[in-house]
């Protein structure tokens, strides 16, 4: 592959679409699934982008986080299917049309990287019509849970770039921390679902995506 490819990898949930309502319906559910009291908003949202069974292991210590997942995704595919997955999580503002300008230039390719499995994933794509947008998907079945590096390493790998051609967006402080373990830069969104003083490891903050394509032409240095 020519040594002048980009590639700008994408968190999902809380940075491209907001699915808050959905996971935070899916989360009563897996909680009532083990008669457990299900925990506030922030702290639902706070584990947002972690792999489900980490999630739970963090929410309910002690539970039976096995049956708290099956409940979760149970819940969570008949809301999405009550309502449709462009309806229950929608793209944020502006989010396609940034995509589709970073998708136009030659040398740039996107990417995916989230806390969720393929079969979700692969459903947002179709229903937003975003394939053949992203040519490579790292999804939770195959990896290890963010801030674990392995899904910026395999994107990086599959794409043939180096850490210095790759830069990760997120809205979590586990998309920073994971950005910062593989090497990448790190642009951290302020719409999403951790407080950007959490995101300590971002060396760019966007706060809309009008900002994305000034910060990628500075980070590689390319007049805007």
């Amino acid at each position: 592959m020519p040594n002048d490819l980009r590639l700008v990898i994408f968190d999902v949930d809380g940075t491209l679409v907001d699915s808050q309502a959905d996971i935070l319906a899916a989360m009563a559910g897996a909680f009532a699934a083990v008669d457990l009291p299900s925990p506030d908003r922030a702290r639902v949202l706070g584990i947002v982008g972690l792999s489900l069974d980490v999630a739970m292991a963090r929410l309910a210590p002690g539970a039976d986080h096995g049956r708290m997942v099956e409940a979760y995704k149970d819940a969570y595919v008949a809301l999405r299917a009550k309502s449709g997955a462009a309806q229950s999580s929608p793209l944020y503002p502006g989010a396609r049309a940034a995509l589709d300008r970073v998708h136009q230039q030659p040398n740039v390719l996107l990417g995916v990287a989230t806390g969720k499995s393929k079969r979700g994933l692969d459903k947002l794509i179709e229903a937003h019509d975003l394939q053949g947008i992203f040519v490579t998907q790292q999804v939770a079945d195959f990896h290890p849970s963010k801030p674990h590096p392995s899904m910026i390493l395999e994107a990086m790998a599959e794409t043939g770039v180096t850490p210095a051609q790759t830069v990760m967006i997120g809205d979590t402080s586990f998309d920073m921390d994971m950005a910062a373990s593989a090497g990448v830069t790190g642009f951290g969104v302020s719409w999403g679902y951790h407080p950007v003083t959490a995101l300590g490891a971002a060396q760019t903050i966007l706060h809309n995506f009008d900002d994305l394509d000034g910060a990628l032409d500075a980070q590689w240095g390319i007049p805007a």
